[in-house]
């Protein structure tokens, strides 16, 4: 026997136990094939793939019980200090669901500034760093260090050598191309700088494919930031001649008792520092406006998917309308099927895409999606006036959210993501009126559908990169 048939034999056989690994684990059916797929047809390539990106740690509990426990306790201190809360009754099964999911719990009185550009969230958000007295924590899947890196970062230095406590997370995936002596810079001002699951070989493979994608800001306890935006120059300027839109929300009130919480549950895990003083969570100003929003985190780790409940959950109780935006359309079966349900059902369903997508493949396989679901009534229309990175969702003038959770496979099952979830008219209104200009400047996808190529090898592929999209 050659050495050539022993090593196809040998590979087979590595093959064929990657596969049944793929099996045991239990996911759903449509990601047990793709994977069993790429592992067979791509030789040697399909392994190595698994191996770094497939192999799930879902069971692996990276943050203590004991940890989360007691910040949640300091979380229920203030929320018992609420006076006169109410609830609700029409949304009361959806905050409870939150509730105990992910021990998200209801704050009043929030006031809300929507930046749906990155010049005026830099210049609130510098604004805001330039009051900061006691602390700033930055929590960022990708902190670049471009002209706007360099810019936040001084001001985060200045702010350090003045005495504020900062601390800074950043996902190691997400700032891979980030040069090492941008973050030291910062640790050698006195910033305490942390990567979230620095990737290192050999245990590459246990932690590439699960990255902290939030965008969480907290200054003194009392301002917070959270959506879609990071700390790079392309969230102001656009890339080449693609401007960027996107959505970030700055918050005051009770609300940032919940980002806190979350930044400092995420602090926890790298650090293995609990923080739970007083003064991370003062005493807001009054605003007595009833606004109510509940911060909703979601990871691989935890044993449901709670953004991801929310969102179908919201889907199907949709009564006139439901508006949604999202840079990358690949829904699971659930969230796909509740959107079809609810347009056959005769709800005003539209989503927004981005015309041209930063990441190509992506963008060939939620066509195949995109085609589905407007054929069960949905109206898509995809955004022309750059690239569309907002992630929102607003629903019968009553609830909506934002955050950093994607309409894909990766934000519901992989990534750790977080949203804010409003319970107001107000709010919602304001949010539905972006939706509607963000709609002026999108084209519909069914008119262009007439002009678009659509034969045969078209179709093929949006089908074959739509079988690989639970994957991605």
């Amino acid at each position: 026997m050659s050495w050539l048939n022993i090593i196809f034999i040998v590979y087979q056989i590595i093959a064929i136990m990657a596969v049944v690994h793929v099996i045991m684990d239990n996911r759903q059916p449509a990601k047990t094939m793709a994977w069993a797929l790429v592992i067979y047809f791509v030789p040697v390539v399909g392994i190595v793939f698994y191996l770094f990106f497939g192999i799930n740690h879902r069971k692996e509990r990276y943050v203590s019980e004991r940890s989360m426990n007691q910040l949640t306790k300091r979380s229920m201190l203030e929320f018992a200090e609420q006076q006169n809360l109410r609830l609700p009754e029409r949304h009361k099964p959806l905050i409870d669901l939150f509730i105990n999911q992910n021990l998200s719990l209801p704050f009043k009185d929030n006031l809300v500034d929507i930046c749906t550009d990155g010049y005026q969230f830099i210049a609130e958000l510098m604004e805001d760093f330039g009051k900061a007295k006691d602390h700033i924590h930055l929590d960022m899947y990708i902190f670049a260090d471009d002209a706007l890196g360099m810019l936040v970062a001084d001001a985060l230095i200045d702010k350090a050598r003045e005495g504020v406590e900062v601390k800074v997370i950043y996902d190691d995936v997400g700032c891979w191309n980030v040069h090492h002596r941008f973050f030291e810079r910062m640790r050698e001002a006195g910033i305490e700088v942390r990567s979230f699951m620095p990737v290192r070989f050999p245990s590459f493979t246990s932690k590439v494919n699960y990255r902290n994608h939030r965008k969480i800001i907290v200054i003194d306890g009392l301002v917070g930031y959270i959506g879609g935006m990071n700390i790079a120059q392309r969230y102001v300027k656009g890339t080449g001649d693609m401007p960027w839109r996107d959505t970030m929300l700055r918050v005051s009130g009770g609300g940032v008792h919940a980002l806190q919480r979350a930044f400092l549950v995420d602090w926890y895990f790298v650090d293995r520092t609990l923080l739970s003083d007083k003064k991370y969570y003062p005493r807001c100003e009054d605003i007595n406006n009833n606004c109510l929003a509940q911060v909703v985190t979601s990871g691989p780790t935890t044993p449901y998917p709670e953004i991801m409940q929310g969102y179908v959950r919201i889907i199907l109780g949709a009564k006139r309308y439901l508006y949604l935006e999202t840079p990358y359309f690949l829904p699971n079966d659930s969230v796909l099927f509740a959107l079809k349900t609810a347009a056959l059902g005769g709800v005003d369903v539209r989503v927004i895409c981005p015309r041209r997508s930063d990441a190509k493949f992506v963008e060939w396989a939620s066509r195949s999606y995109l085609r589905e679901v407007l054929e069960a009534g949905v109206q898509v229309s995809l955004y022309e006036a750059g690239f569309l990175h907002s992630k929102m969702l607003v629903c019968d003038d009553a609830i909506t959210t934002c955050g950093s959770t994607n309409l894909d496979f990766r934000s519901f099952e992989n990534n750790f993501e977080a949203n804010i979830f409003f319970f107001d008219e107000g709010v919602a209104m304001r949010m539905k009126t972006i939706f509607l200009r963000d709609l002026e400047q999108s084209v519909l996808l069914k008119d262009l559908k007439k002009r678009m190529r659509n034969n045969f090898l078209v179709r093929l592929w949006e089908s074959v990169t739509r079988m690989l999209s639970p994957l991605f």
